[in-house]
């Protein structure tokens, strides 16, 4: 049996917490959490500093994120004490995609916007976890049909380590109401109708009973993922036996 599946059939009968502490209990080396300061990244966020879990915790600042998204990120450092590790864009790569497709070429086609989220994410988020063993995440299975197949723990071979997704079996709902419990700091944009908060220029409100993601990269009919949860197939990764 495979490390991946081993830890994600234990981890059916644990609770977000406890999928954690198992994952840093089973590795020797680093464990990165990346957060986008959305509500799911605000709980795991609260359950590793109140915890004093051995997670860094990172987040990838693209440049282009909103004013609340920034107001969070202090709001979060100041809650629990740790400053949160930011990862930027290369300069030079960025000044090329710029100078090549202009400041908000992504609108144009599919291929210039993954391009985009090539420099401001993918390749930032490859230094943010070099060297690590695993890697979490706060997907969630019924954010989108897409994400609904894959698992608590994979083996992310575009990264080269071990993903594990604690919160991959709860709802919206269920986040929502230990976010309160909690009272971790929450992203003011979820109130205004923002439940998946991305880039600004690339992010929008959605509708009542509209899927959570439907508001990310509105212009195309794609899978709404940027490529970080993408696997070199241009699927989610699936446990393996």
């Amino acid at each position: 049996m495979s490390e991946a599946l081993a830890l994600d059939r234990a981890f059916a009968h644990r609770d977000p917490l406890a999928r954690m502490a198992l994952l840093r209990r089973s590795l020797v080396g680093r464990i990165v959490f990346t957060t986008s300061f959305g509500i799911e990244d605000q709980y795991l966020t609260h359950l590793i500093a109140q915890n004093g879990l051995d997670i860094e915790i990172a987040t990838l600042d693209t440049g282009r994120l909103f004013p609340e998204t920034y107001k969070v990120w202090a709001q979060t450092e100041q809650r629990y004490g740790r400053r949160i590790k930011a990862f930027y864009p290369q300069a030079e790569h960025l000044q090329r995609l710029v100078e090549a497709q202009g400041i908000d070429g992504f609108y144009e086609s599919v291929d210039a916007r993954k391009r985009c989220c090539e420099a401001r994410k993918i390749e930032p988020l490859k230094r943010a976890l070099a060297g690590a063993d695993a890697w979490i995440a706060g997907l969630r299975a019924d954010q989108s049909d897409h994400r609904g197949g894959g698992a608590f723990v994979t083996r992310d071979e575009t990264f080269g380590l071990l993903k594990a997704s604690p919160l991959f079996d709860w709802s919206r709902a269920d986040v929502a109401a230990a976010v309160a419990a909690a009272g971790a700091p929450i992203n003011e944009l979820h109130d205004a109708g923002f439940p998946s908060i991305g880039c600004a220029p690339c992010t929008r409100a959605v509708a009542p009973g509209d899927d959570e993601r439907a508001g990310r990269w509105w212009w195309e009919s794609s899978e709404k993922e940027c490529g970080l949860h993408i696997g070199a197939d241009g699927r989610l990764a699936r446990v393996k036996g």
